[in-house]
């Protein structure tokens, strides 16, 4: 079930009728359970399976190792809690790509393998809610986290429907509370807490929720036949690659922190708080800062759950360039079984080593006063968003050959005009989209907190936002909902 559908809408409201109707704690979080286990059903059928079977697994692999006292059997339990969920993880995204790499080895070793492929559907949200519920054991591993009292309560952790099937990435510590405490008392003679939707959260996250589907409908949606628009290799030029370098990084910008709002939007109307997945990346002033801001669900888990656990920065120089470029290896591949997406991984492993590397060698720069100047940060920003939307090249084109040819045109520019300027013109439209955008990213940046801002508007002012939105979204619909690009991972 897609956000920017009308099923959703509909799917949305019956929910929110639902809970304000019925005031009950138990029925809400048995409804909100329910309802969730049907979002994904809607979209992925009997694989709903593997979400329960993952579910099952870690609730009863976590009470366990929160009662049993040794600690060589805590470690077999964590064990096994994460070889069922990568096993299950690695068999349905994976399979198909290693059965390819098995047979192209075996054709250059002249064995001529025949491996057939598997062919496997890949479960919408296995790489999220798999992630989820590994932060769980290991957290109760660590003495960080006691484990879920009831079933429902863990099944609602993992399968809550706004955040399910693209994140951001919830860990069980920051919402398990919320199921718990931050739920209001109400008299219902029941002693039962129930989920109050109350008016400040219902107009930030309908803000939210307007911005995120502004973002997808009108931006992201908008610019697919731009980025999608492929160029036969000879007729290439680096202009034409560097505006679809552009535009695909508006786009996957918009698109995945569109979700985004929809979900923290959705959530807090129901009375819930999701972490903030995206923080104006495209103003990062180094690489490190890029991946403070964007997926910062997923770059904090890889931080927590891999990096330190693998030394981290805590040992030589060298084991932390190594470590930073085999987690963001590790983060390439999670995004998809393909060697474009290892390849960007890697690239961002360099990145970040090599700007580690820098600061170390050369300690005056973490000082250096021309870098906190507003021309120095302008600087910092230009230099490093070159070299992030370089590696968005990888991201969004699998061929390798056709890949480098773009990355060279990227990098050489050739300054040749005679097929740029018709493709410019072709796409007048999106071009212009891109330019709207810059706008919008510069007052968003240059406004702090513009959705709360926005939601504390008179009435008046607030419902002509909404509608003006509205506006923007219907009019420029092309009226087949596009899918959201993380929707693959």
């Amino acid at each position: 079930m897609l956000f920017s559908t009308i099923e959703f809408v509909v799917f949305f409201i019956v929910v929110l009728a639902a809970i304000t109707i019925i005031k009950n704690r138990q029925f809400q979080h048995l409804f909100l359970l329910s309802a969730s286990f049907f979002f994904f059903y809607y979209s992925s059928n009997y694989l709903l399976i593997l979400l329960i079977s993952s579910i099952l697994l870690d609730f009863y692999l976590g009470k366990q190792i929160w009662k049993t006292e040794s600690q060589q059997q805590k470690k077999i339990l964590l064990a096994l809690s994460l070889a069922g969920n990568l096993a299950l993880l690695g068999f349905f995204k994976y399979a198909d790509f290693a059965i390819l790499q098995f047979n192209i080895l075996g054709q250059e070793l002249n064995l001529n393998p025949d491996i057939p492929f598997l062919d496997l559907a890949l479960p919408i949200g296995i790489s999220f809610y798999t992630f989820q519920t590994i932060t769980y054991t290991v957290d109760i591993y660590r003495g960080k986290l006691i484990p879920s009292k009831t079933l429902r309560e863990f099944a609602l952790f993992v399968s809550f429907f706004p955040q399910l099937v693209a994140g951001p990435i919830v860990r069980a510590s920051e919402f398990l509370p919320q199921l718990r405490a931050k739920i209001q008392q109400y008299e219902t003679g029941t002693k039962l807490r129930q989920i109050v939707i109350e008016n400040p959260n219902l107009r930030l996250g309908i803000t939210i929720m307007a911005l995120g589907f502004f973002k997808k409908i009108f931006i992201a949606d908008n610019l697919m036949l731009l980025t999608e628009h492929h160029v036969a290799e000879p007729e290439l030029e680096s202009f034409m690659v560097i505006i679809r370098t552009i535009a695909f990084g508006i786009r996957i910008y918009c698109d995945f922190s569109g979700y985004t709002d929809i979900a923290i939007g959705a959530a807090m109307i129901l009375g819930f708080k999701l972490p903030v997945n995206f923080n104006k990346p495209y103003f990062a002033t180094s690489p490190s800062d890029f991946w403070k801001r964007w997926h910062i669900s997923l770059s904090s888990w890889l931080r927590d759950y891999l990096y330190i656990p693998l030394g981290g920065n805590r040992k030589s120089a060298s084991s932390t360039y190594l470590n930073l470029i085999i987690v963001m290896f590790l983060g390439g591949l999670w995004h998809g079984a393909s060697w474009n997406f290892v390849i960007w991984g890697l690239l961002h492993g360099l990145y970040l080593a090599i700007h580690k590397m820098l600061l170390n060698k050369f300690p005056v720069l973490k000082d250096l006063r021309f870098f906190k100047t507003k021309t120095g940060k302008i600087i910092s920003i230009f230099i490093t968003q070159y070299f992030i939307f370089l590696a968005w090249i990888p991201f969004t084109i699998a061929d390798t050959n056709l890949m480098f040819v773009n990355m060279q045109k990227y990098v050489f520019l050739d300054f040749m005009t005679e097929n740029s300027i018709p493709f410019i013109i072709s796409q007048k439209y999106p071009i212009a989209i891109m330019g709207f955008f810059v706008l919008l990213h510069l007052i968003s940046y240059r406004t702090k907190n513009l959705p709360t801002k926005l939601s504390k508007l008179k009435l008046p002012y607030w419902i002509l936002f909404l509608f003006a939105t509205l506006f923007f979204i219907l009019f420029f619909y092309g009226g087949n909902p596009e899918p959201f690009i993380y929707f693959k991972f």
